[in-house]
């Protein structure tokens, strides 16, 4: 009897031990700073133990799962990206992985939206109030970015000048803390993304291409907007680029619609008429700057553009796209799929 008193007290004993020493347990391998963990809707207590120690940020999978276990603490974890101290214990790590403090917003800034529209669709989402990115992106300061445009084709007016950051602004997918939302910040992020997404992750196509930076961003954005597929793609970026070196009008009509603003609504015969810079009916060669954000297909588009007999193209009402050698084919193509 004496016998097993003595080992439960040992049982005890070590069970206390091992509930302090998880308790304070942490630290893991150091990654020198905080690390940002993306815990997943899903996701198992399994799962985000992996994560935390393929990160460093804890020493044993197995010990903080148990750790979690223990404390009744494994159905508690939220969702969203969290940034973990590198000496984090146990239970700090568990409590910034069960707070809501910690978590953030997705946002994903689709392919072929404006400055307008980003500024719109964050504002949707309760990041900031309408109108504050662009008035960011039309005041300040993104010197540190010298791709940028350098202002000349714009305009007076604050609207205006926000388009000097159009076309690099790389649409992607986000993580923002909305209490934490900072217009210029968030720009710089997308700023910082086309840098390393376009600037050094083409930097060997952009070396060998006999275009500029500007003129590759210019032409992805009117290939983004006038393009359904990535198929099109690169043959609609063969048809531009012919026209352009050919001193041909390029006849897009997207130009002018971002020129008026008018997304979706006809084009009238006054319209197809107005003297903006960005009427590519009027005026011969690219508009003064990119018309959209574009994403990385249409870009390797307009970087690599697939040689055809055609010069005309249009997406019939049935959302397909003809194809045209001559003005009278491509004539023709409007007045049946039209």
């Amino acid at each position: 009897m004496k016998f097993l008193r003595a080992l439960f007290f040992l049982f005890l004993l070590s069970f206390g031990a091992t509930i302090f020493f998880l308790q304070v347990m942490g630290g893991g391998e150091g990654l020198g700073g905080p690390t940002e963990i993306q815990v997943e809707s899903g996701m198992t207590v399994r799962e985000i133990s992996q994560a935390l120690k393929q990160h460093g940020l804890v020493p044993s999978a197995f010990a903080f799962r148990l750790y979690l276990q223990i404390n009744g603490l494994d159905t508690g974890v939220k969702t969203g990206t969290f940034s973990i101290p590198e000496d984090a214990t146990f239970a700090e790590i568990a409590e910034i992985l069960a707070s809501a403090k910690g978590q953030e917003v997705t946002i994903t800034i689709p392919e072929g939206y404006t400055v307008d529209q980003i500024d719109a669709l964050l504002a949707e989402n309760g990041l900031g109030e309408q109108g504050a990115l662009l008035a960011c992106a039309a005041t300040c300061d993104f010197s540190s970015f010298d791709f940028l445009n350098d202002g000349e084709g714009f305009l007076d007016a604050p609207s205006d000048r926000a388009r000097r950051l159009e076309g690099y602004l790389f649409p992607d997918t986000y993580f923002v803390n909305p209490n934490e939302f900072v217009p210029q910040l968030f720009l710089e992020r997308m700023l910082g993304t086309f840098r390393t997404r376009i600037i050094e992750g083409l930097a060997e196509d952009l070396a060998v291409s006999e275009r500029s930076l500007k003129e590759i961003v210019i032409m992805s954005s009117l290939i983004e907007r006038e393009t359904k597929t990535d198929e099109e793609r690169p043959i609609v970026s063969g048809i531009l680029w012919k026209r352009f070196d050919a001193n041909q009008g390029l006849d897009v009509d997207a130009t002018i619609r971002y020129a008026l603003l008018k997304s979706t609504e006809p084009l009238t015969r006054e319209d197809l008429e107005n003297p903006s810079p960005y009427n590519t009916r009027k005026h011969v060669g690219l508009p003064p700057g990119p018309i959209a954000n574009a994403g990385l297909q249409s870009i390797q588009a307009a970087l690599h553009p697939k040689e055809s007999p055609y010069w005309y193209y249009l997406h019939g009402k049935d959302g397909v796209i003809r194809y045209a050698e001559t003005n009278d084919d491509h004539n023709a193509n409007k007045a049946r799929f039209l």
